[in-house]
């Protein structure tokens, strides 16, 4: 099977031919269809929109494209799909999957259950799971996506039948990111690069040459790092960038829905909340507040996969790999310039120290705190 698939419902799946044709034949033929699959991959590499044209397949019949569309766009009642924006999965939300997980389908072939972030799932979230997934009803499916299998409990692994999708080459999502946008081809490069294959980031920063900027001034400001002060400016620095971009990236929405909220519940514009619906206009406000605070860490996490990046092009010229390599092409002679005076092991110690600040922050560690300790140890070589 090619990899530029046109027809419905896989049209939208990209780059990821063999996934494409293991899929297409369970949906196709019913003795190769399992009760509970996991989709894994890199991030960017289109889980979850394979995971719903699966789902489109699973429950519109062959040719019905009406059914495959509604699917696509989350408006088919036979489809229940959960992408937390918040820190985890909570249980209450594991419970109501697998409540739904009993309903017979309604009009489709099949009931599916999409679970995007499966590797959120706290281990007693993922318990709560199990039963529906030694015993699904015949016709339930669930779809579980992930970064590795290795995120998930074992008993949940035993479960499922894994597809593995492959990370696409950098040329590739370059074309991609043109043919959608129509931006310049280096930029279009330019962004792939950076964004390590992620297609996702890649259009975001093609299309946002105001991401472009910041990310270009945070790894300049962190090679800039010569001190103990300059690490908590820089900090400092980093964190009011995530929040800003966090804040523009959910205000327009937090406020879209409130305003539908209201409207539903017939509260005029500027009118009091009367305390009979209160709790439900506060219960928005809180899943908003915890998106807010997922949209934080996801945006300090790519600060720190940039700057991953960073220190790994320095590693891969400490250890004599050509410039084309390089991630950052853009930051080659400042590169260079560091890979000459530093030891490997130095740049191997901010690189361990960066995986540290990751778990530290997933701890719930304030984020100011864990980069200017990152920040010291790229100033000083040494942890603190």
């Amino acid at each position: 099977m090619a990899a530029t698939i046109t027809d419905v419902p896989w049209g939208d799946v990209w780059g990821q031919p063999e996934a494409v044709a293991q899929l297409r034949a369970a949906a196709s033929d019913l003795s190769l269809l399992a009760h509970a699959w996991l989709i894994t991959g890199p991030p960017g590499s289109g889980r979850s929109t394979l995971a719903r044209a699966f789902a489109a397949a699973l429950i519109a019949e062959p040719g019905d494209e009406q059914a495959m569309q509604q699917v696509l766009i989350g408006t088919h009642p036979d489809l229940t799909a959960l992408r937390t924006e918040q820190v985890v999965i909570r249980i209450d939300e594991a419970r109501s999957l697998v409540e739904r997980a009993y309903f017979a389908p309604s009009r489709g072939r099949f009931r599916v259950i999409i679970v995007e972030d499966a590797d959120r799932m706290a281990e007693r979230t993922s318990n709560v799971l199990l039963k529906a997934l030694e015993e699904p009803p015949a016709q339930t499916v669930w779809v579980l996506c992930a970064p590795s299998d290795a995120d998930l409990l074992p008993t949940i692994r035993s479960r499922v039948r894994t597809v593995r999708l492959r990370e696409p080459e950098v040329a590739d999502v370059a074309r991609l990111i043109v043919a959608r946008t129509g931006v310049d081809e280096r930029v279009a490069e330019q962004s792939a690069r950076h964004a390590q294959r992620h297609i996702g980031m890649a259009q975001r920063l093609a299309t946002d040459g105001a991401a472009r900027e910041r990310r270009d001034a945070t790894l300049r400001a962190v090679l800039g790092v010569r001190g103990v002060s300059d690490a908590v400016e820089v900090a400092a620095t980093i964190v009011k960038l995530a929040t800003d971009d966090a804040k523009a990236l959910t205000t327009e929405r937090d406020e879209a829905e409130r305003a539908d909220l209201l409207r539903t519940l017939g509260i005029a514009e500027g009118q009091a909340v009367p305390p009979a619906v209160r709790s439900q206009v506060n219960a928005l406000a809180e899943d908003q507040k915890r998106r807010a605070t997922r949209s934080l860490r996801d945006g300090i996490d790519r600060v720190l996969t940039d700057l991953e990046s960073l220190f790994r092009d320095a590693v891969m010229l400490q250890f004599g790999r050509d410039e084309e390599n390089l991630i950052n092409l853009e930051l080659a002679s400042q590169l260079h310039a560091l890979a000459s005076a530093w030891p490997p092991d130095r740049t191997l110690t901010v690189l361990d120290r960066i995986t540290v600040t990751r778990e530290n922050l997933e701890r719930n560690a304030a984020a100011a705190l864990a980069l200017e300790s990152l920040l010291i140890t790229v100033a000083t070589g040494r942890t603190v």
